[in-house]
């Protein structure tokens, strides 16, 4: 059966849903003690991060598990709030304070987010539209443009004991 209704737009499971896999995917990896829950993304594949931010009204520590994919030294990710409205929390928190931390497989990283635009944003953004085809259908499910999201290592931080 195909991934797409007969208006053209791609079926995705009801929000609630959406939202209660990323929860239990947070729950898993605070159960396991981050053994469980963090993976590499492969070539056809996403990994997962643990992103901590500031939060931009509270200033207090706020972390999400999202997607990824490498580009050299810098990781790549989608702003796109489960292709639901609105931007997800954890990209308004970047965008207010940049700096950030990242949990990877192998150990944490020090990062300052920041959005693509240009040609970068092209090129990024055909490089998740290798992993799933469908990028482009989701996307036109949200009013506005998702932001491509680039969380660069910090100068003299690239790694740091967690």
């Amino acid at each position: 059966m195909s991934d797409e209704n007969q208006a053209g737009k791609p079926r995705l499971p009801p929000r609630w849903f959406i939202r209660l896999a990323w929860s239990v995917h947070r729950g898993l990896y605070r159960v396991f003690g981050g053994r469980v829950g963090l993976w590499r993304p492969r070539a056809n594949r996403w990994g997962t991060l643990r992103l901590s931010t500031t939060g931009r009204r509270t200033g207090r520590q706020r972390s999400v598990i999202i997607a990824y994919l490498e580009d050299g030294p810098n990781l790549i990710s989608l702003a796109m709030n489960g292709w639901g409205e609105g931007e997800p929390a954890w990209w308004l928190n970047l965008r207010t304070h940049p700096d950030a931390a990242v949990d990877l497989v192998d150990g944490r990283r020090l990062v300052r987010g920041r959005a693509a635009t240009g040609d970068e944003r092209s090129r990024l953004w055909a490089r998740w539209r290798e992993i799933d085809a469908n990028l482009d259908a989701y996307a036109a499910l949200r009013s506005s443009e998702t932001a491509v999201v680039v969380l660069e290592p910090r100068t003299g931080a690239e790694h740091v004991a967690g």
